[in-house]
């Protein structure tokens, strides 16, 4: 790309960055309100009367605080705008961006809230100050771009004045990545840390850091050579010395970079582009580890330093290379932990905690998130990946519980975690927003006897990751429909250790030795619906829905998953034909029920995939099957059966079927909690609902919306689900005779363990009542 080119695309950038900060509302933050304030006695515990009895505990009790305000979840991140990364000493309004930018990381990968202060404070003491008395406000404290060596002294004072954690991003953020690398790039060039040669480029805030960090895991002080713009950190030098640098000062005739790069096992660059010559690397021992940190062009670009050395291993802080060294790593992760246990400070024994984890996470195989961050194929431990992606979901069940734990050894929290599994099951549910409501279905899925569940889309990426999941967890014995040289290359390409024949079965459509059996199972089953005998032996070979729903029809699956390519309607007329509705359920009765989990939690929706246009006495049915089908996540159904009228308002068509079908559901479910026709603001508001009909046999709000329709039931699916970045898990498909879903395209591998998760449930279910009634 010539220089015109590029000046285009950095405009184009900047053109897009400023719309995207100013549309369509100014910044990046707002404050939202966790409390209602929608009548007269919420805004007198809000605010005045109520909120004195708040106040007078917290005098009473300061630790209190964290159970009656936002603190415990509060951080500030703070800065003067001194050293803004790339653009330097630019104030602390223009810094504001930035500090924005900071705090909706932490909401994005830890769910932390954050106030970003943008602070006219130049001056140490001033700075001090401030921050120090902003200690009421907080739960913790993470200072940015702040100028060494003033960084230094700030973070020194604040952590000897206040009682919470203090954390300069900028420092040891950077040192806890980068140590993370230095750990896994030792293990995989088999040396040890108190052997290895270190030589920086470099001596600021991050630089020292990073060495007083390795020094804390092993490194030995005299094996560290410093340089920086003035060149060696030497025993007499004046210029930018202090007393942060005297540790790693030698007493040498060495003056430059390449008088001290020979034997080095870690060159550390945070420095300036270019300062790494190819020629330099010759002399560096073997297997080196190169961390080229310099922003936005690192002291060496990675093909040249594969060039000059084939076997080095490389870190840039560039997204475009392999092994980013990117803060957000572990920032949020090292707060979610403190925070959770109450720390008073992030100590030394805390920060080696969450670089142990980090490290070992990059050992694990990627997950299906981290995965999608890449293009082509998924790296997995080796020289190109020594750090974990910014986008492993893993990253908060990793770091948050070590750093937690490590912060009750050393005494520091002041309200330690005592059951951990519960902790992690905890942040687990943030990271799966479906965690809470499917923790009892993956309980009782893996409490069960074993089902084998088998994938039509078995060569699919998220079907080959949900299947790792799925046998790690315990869940269920994958059954997989593909071509065995296709799954063996992409299971390597996606860097997951499961095997076929080993791990998991593989049907080969191909060449699979039940063929004839399937095929006359077929014609048997389809021979009266326009099933010939040459179209039975073409769809056995080439529709995989086809074979997955014969091998469940047959007894060799359990339940089935397919529906991952291809239309919906498509795949639903073969199960429908080969599985057919379970006994006392009729073929137009089939039906799906889809969940959407928001903030507000879980609510249900059907029919949104099947019914066109359903009777009185199918809608009936349907909420029936919806409202079994919800008890399997421990929740108690309640059934709002939904129309433009509100309760007789309007006498259409439409509207009178949605009253008949209430009343058949009365008569056939006189236990279930439902009532309709009704708006769906009077399904999700009791107040609401009062107000126009207060003898309504529905209490409380609405879990279970059944639409009169497939047309308002699917848009107001896929609306809600974009609206409110809802979770979708299903369709779950209610009526089969088995477990079969169809599942659709946007399904993601998380989706599908967990509808692999209710599938096993309803197997295990039937099979308990088969043996009941035998």
């Amino acid at each position: 790309m010539n220089s015109d080119n590029n000046d285009l695309a950095r405009s184009d950038l900047e053109d897009a960055a400023l719309f995207f900060h100013k549309h369509p509302t100014p910044g990046k933050l707002e404050i939202q309100a966790t409390k209602p304030l929608g009548n007269q006695r919420d805004l007198a515990l809000a605010y005045s009367p109520g909120v004195a009895a708040p106040c007078l505990a917290i005098r009473d009790d300061p630790a209190t605080a964290a159970d009656y305000t936002a603190r415990a979840n509060l951080v500030a991140v703070i800065s003067n705008g001194s050293a803004v990364l790339g653009l330097g000493n630019i104030g602390p309004l223009a810094s504001k961006p930035v500090m924005e930018g900071k705090a909706v990381l932490f909401k994005k990968f830890a769910g932390i809230d954050v106030f970003d202060i943008e602070i006219d404070a130049p001056e140490i003491e001033r700075m001090v100050e401030t921050v120090a008395a902003l200690e009421p406000t907080f739960g913790g404290i993470n200072l940015e771009d702040i100028k060494a060596p003033e960084c230094f002294e700030v973070e020194e004072q604040l952590k000897a004045r206040m009682k919470i954690p203090v954390f300069h991003d900028d420092q040891h953020g950077t040192a806890i990545i980068v140590a993370a690398a230095v750990l896994n790039g030792l293990e995989f060039a088999g040396k040890k840390i108190e052997d290895i040669k270190i030589v920086t480029s470099g001596a600021g805030a991050a630089a020292l850091a990073c060495l007083n960090l390795l020094v804390s895991m092993g490194a030995k002080v005299e094996n560290i050579w410093i340089t920086d713009r003035f060149g060696v950190a030497y025993k007499g030098r004046l210029d930018e010395m202090d007393r942060w640098k005297d540790p790693y000062v030698k007493d040498t005739e060495a003056r430059t970079l390449a008088d001290v790069i020979t034997g080095a096992d870690v060159f550390l660059g945070l420095s300036a582009a270019g300062v790494l010559k190819p020629e330099l690397l010759k002399h560096m021992a073997e297997k080196p580890l190169i961390l080229a940190l310099a922003n936005p062009n690192p002291e060496i670009m990675p093909e040249e330093a594969r060039a000059a050395r084939p076997d080095a291993m490389i870190c840039t802080g560039r997204s475009d290379f392999p092994n980013q060294v990117n803060n957000v790593l572990c920032f949020p992760y090292i707060f979610r932990g403190a925070l959770d246990c109450g720390a008073s400070a992030i100590n030394e024994p805390m920060k080696m905690a969450a670089v142990r984890a980090i490290a070992s996470l990059a050992r694990e195989e990627p997950s299906d998130v981290a995965a999608r961050a890449y293009s082509g194929e998924t790296p997995t431990f080796g020289p190109d990946f020594l750090i974990p992606s910014p986008f492993d979901p893993r990253l908060i069940l990793r770091i948050a519980p070590a750093v937690a734990k490590a912060a009750c050894e050393t005494g520091v929290a002041t309200r330690p975690i005592t059951d951990f599994p519960a902790y992690i099951d905890r942040l687990n549910r943030f990271v799966f927003r479906s965690g809470l409501v499917m923790k009892p279905v993956f309980s009782t899925a893996k409490t069960a006897a074993s089902k084998r569940v088998i994938y039509a889309d078995g060569e699919d990426e998220r079907v080959l990751r949900a299947a790792q999941v799925v046998i790690e967890e315990g869940i269920a014995e994958p059954i997989l429909i593909g071509r065995p040289h296709v799954v063996d290359v992409r299971l390597k390409r996606y860097g997951l250790r499961i095997r076929s024949g080993t791990d998991f079965e593989l049907v080969n459509p191909e060449d699979d030795p039940r063929y004839r059996h399937y095929v006359d199972l077929l014609i048997e089953l389809g021979g009266r619906r326009g099933v010939t005998q040459e179209a039975a032996r073409t769809l056995v070979r080439t529709n995989t829905t086809v074979i997955a729903a014969l091998a469940l029809k047959r007894g060799d699956a359990h339940a089935m998953i397919c529906g991952l390519e291809g239309r919906f309607e498509r795949h639903l007329r073969y199960v429908s034909l080969i599985i057919g509705p379970r006994e006392g359920v009729r073929d137009r009765d089939l039906s799906a029920l889809s969940m959407l989990i928001s903030t507000r939690g879980a609510t249900f929706f059907t029919d949104t995939y099947v019914s066109v246009d359903p009777t009185a006495g199918e809608i009936a049915e349907m909420t029936v099957l919806a409202a079994e089908e919800i008890s399997r996540f421990g929740i108690e159904p309640k059934a709002a059966l939904l129309s433009h009228s509100n309760f007789g308002s309007r006498d259409s068509p439409s509207a009178l079927k949605m009253r008949e079908a209430a009343e058949i559901l009365k008569r056939i479910a006189p236990d279930l909690q439902s009532d309709g026709e009704m708006h769906a603001d009077s399904a999700l508001s009791e107040i609401l609902r009062q107000r126009v009909f207060p003898h309504s046999a529905l209490k409380g709000e609405a879990n279970l919306l059944v639409f009169p329709n497939l047309d308002s039931a699917n848009i107001a699916l896929t609306t809600v689900k974009q609206m409110m970045d809802a979770l979708h898990v299903g369709p779950i498909l209610l009526g089969t005779d088995k477990p079969a879903h169809i599942l659709t395209p946007s399904v993601t591998s998380r989706g599908v363990v967990n509808m692999t998760a209710l599938a096993v449930v309803e197997a295990s279910q039937k099979a308990v009542a088969t043996l009941r009634t035998a």
